[in-house]
């Protein structure tokens, strides 16, 4: 009887988290889609709500059909209290589950990122802090970058 459930589970949660995933693509796209200063000004308004409802929402429940059921334990500091959220130690897809408990936070990431199918149609939404490995001014860049965002009194969402 497991393995019967095992073999129709496993194909209908896979169609479902690709369901979600398109879903959060679109979301994304729609979100991002003519947007001004792509990248370089904060999103503001129903692009800025739209990203943090609908993907924090669908990345619950793409974590809840995986099998995954999170609980709070207190209240995350909010965007006026910490501009800068630390999530450690980064190693695993688990740190998605913490950007959707907080809002869709911005995150650093590889700039390599950015160009991946659909992922990086997401990860642009979440306007991130790319890194690019690259470029030898990086690290300095990324820090000025992520101080930038930090002292914009709430212009940016808070980065993780």
């Amino acid at each position: 009887q497991t393995l019967l459930q095992g073999i129709v589970l496993l194909p209908l949660r896979a169609i479902c988290i690709t369901f979600i995933l398109l879903l959060a693509w679109l979301s994304a796209s729609i979100a991002t889609c003519c947007q001004p200063g792509r990248g370089f000004q904060p999103l503001q308004g129903w692009r800025r709500r739209m990203i943090q409802t609908t993907l924090s929402s669908l990345t619950r429940v793409a974590y809840l059909l995986m099998g995954f059921q999170v609980k709070v334990k207190g209240k995350a500091a909010n965007l006026s209290e910490a501009p800068i959220f630390v999530a450690a130690p980064h190693s695993s897809f688990f740190d998605a589950i913490i950007c959707a408990l907080t809002g869709m936070p911005s995150i650093v990431s590889r700039a390599e990122n950015l160009s991946t199918p659909v992922f990086g149609t997401i990860l642009r939404a979440l306007q991130p802090v790319a890194v690019s490995r690259q470029d030898p001014d990086s690290r300095k860049n990324t820090v000025a970058e992520i101080t930038r965002r930090a002292l914009s009194r709430g212009q940016w969402p808070q980065v993780i």
